[in-house]
């Protein structure tokens, strides 16, 4: 049977254990991106004492050169043989090395400036590429599971509930536990138990749900991939592929919403600390906040899907967020938030913070759904059902833009002039107005694009279930090896 003419998967509903099971191995993803996204500028810039705007290009340039990997491992999932199938090999394999890459990169020796910074980039290479190999072939079993459309919705509201889960946690303990000292976030001593906890729950966590898949996904309902063509092959078949119209739509709007996430997640601490003045325990309610937005998020995503459909409840999504996000900071440089003058109100920002929080989740749940959807649009078009390919392709297309989110985060506290090692309460206003100006400014107009270009996705459910009916009645009407027809 060739692979234009096999079906698609059953469009069925899952057992609520295996989309738990499923949605365990993105705990590694969130450890990963807490770290990157709100820890690794911090450290280098506070603690180990290099220059703020110097460590966001650092982490820029080891994004972007990683993210092309991303694709190669893409494409290898998808042609992987082996008796357990296309994914599980790479999620039993990657784990361990994973952990200790993750300890090293929060444990540089002391060495000059440049060599740290080389220190940096290499580590920041290897655990991002390892954690491509965990996640790109978890999530590329999303597709392959079941081909309903709210259903992949679904099962992807799980992914991210245990993604922001894992990292809200390893937050969590950072906030309370390993930073809860004098020195607070700049402690260097918090640094090992929070790489190490961090090294084990993603080591864990994906083992655990490659193990609780393993009797689901090691015998697939789809056909094992043919042999490696050879190099020329496979890149003209990865062009193919990559340049679906759907996919460069959906990639393109999501480059920008991954860049304000870049800005927002590495500004998170300086925001949290100097300019909210949050105190330790207002920290750790913020961390219970956001797995609040997560539970909300999670119940709120279908029904808007199913009113709207998944772009529509996207745009929706992420209207909304942009105008609370930049709206608060706006409202701070006027001097209108609640609490000012004096230090803003906590139980306002909080209220604002829930709200905006919560519909940016929803969007980047929607995008991913959506990404799933590209799959059949894909093989109705190339005849390969390339699951892999297409999210590894979203994911270079994610760290090529949370590079570019954690260097304009580097150079708005730049141009802030940001003092190092500030103390919470003692940061000028003069410098706190040019944080917000950036911060608003930079988010408002980046987000914006995103909505305009997110309009242009060409794929509804109707589009989706008639494609899923033709590749049905082709898979049905291919003659088998023998010549006779099923």
């Amino acid at each position: 049977m060739s692979a234009a003419s096999v079906a698609a998967p059953k469009a069925e509903r899952l057992p609520v254990w295996l989309k738990v099971t499923h949605g365990l191995g993105s705990i590694a993803y969130g450890v990963k991106d807490n770290g990157f996204s709100t820890f690794l500028l911090l450290f280098y810039n506070q603690v180990i004492g290099l220059d703020a705007g110097i460590v966001g290009l650092a982490i820029m340039v080891a994004l972007i050169a990683d993210a092309f990997v991303d694709p190669v491992i893409g494409e290898l999932t998808d042609r992987t043989r082996s008796r357990w199938g296309r994914r599980l090999p790479w999620l039993y394999f990657a784990p361990i090395p994973l952990a200790i890459a993750w300890m090293l990169l929060w444990s540089p020796p002391a060495m000059s400036d440049a060599m740290t910074i080389a220190w940096l980039i290499g580590f920041a290479i290897i655990v991002r590429s390892l954690v491509s190999m965990c996640e790109v072939p978890s999530v590329a079993i999303v597709p392959e599971l079941s081909s309903d459309y709210d259903e992949r919705t679904v099962v992807m509201r799980y992914r991210y509930l245990f993604g922001w889960g894992g990292g809200l946690l390893i937050l969590w303990l950072a906030y309370a536990v390993f930073f809860n000292g004098a020195l607070g976030l700049v402690d260097p001593a918090g640094y090992f138990p929070y790489a190490l906890t961090g090294a084990l729950l993603m080591a864990g966590a994906v083992m655990l749900s490659a193990a609780g898949q393993h009797s689901r996904i090691a015998v697939s309902n789809l056909d094992q991939p043919k042999a490696t063509a050879k190099l020329s092959h496979v890149l003209r078949d990865m062009r193919d592929t990559l340049s679906n119209r759907a996919f460069l739509w959906l990639t393109f709007a999501a480059l920008f919403a991954f860049i304000n996430q870049g800005i927002t997640f590495s500004m998170t601490n300086y925001l949290l600390g100097f300019f909210w003045r949050l105190t330790g325990a207002e920290m750790s309610l913020y961390v219970f906040l956001l797995f609040g937005t997560m539970i909300a998020a999670f119940l709120l995503v279908a029904p808007l899907s199913a009113k709207l459909g998944k772009k529509g409840g996207a745009i929706l999504a992420g209207a909304i967020a942009l105008l609370v996000n930049s709206g608060m900071y706006l409202m701070w440089i006027q001097d209108v938030f609640p609490g000012l003058p004096g230090k803003p109100s906590v139980a306002a920002f909080f209220a604002m913070v829930f709200i905006g929080n919560t519909f940016s989740i929803i969007l980047m749940i929607l995008s991913s759904s959506m990404m799933a959807d590209v799959v059949e649009a894909s093989q109705g078009e190339t005849g390969r059902r390339s699951e892999g390919l297409f999210f590894a392709g979203y994911f270079f297309m994610q760290k090529c833009a949370t590079g570019v989110g954690i260097f304009l985060a580097g150079q708005i506290l730049s141009f802030a002039a940001f003092p190092a090692a500030a103390k919470p309460g003692e940061v000028g206003d003069e410098v706190l107005t040019s944080l917000a100006s950036g911060y608003a400014l930079a988010i408002a107009i980046i987000g914006t694009i995103g909505l305009i270009v997110m309009r242009r996705f060409p794929i509804s459910r109707a589009d989706h279930e008639a494609r899923l009916a033709l590749l049905d009645d082709t898979a049905r009407a291919e003659p088998d090896a023998s010549g006779a027809h099923p």
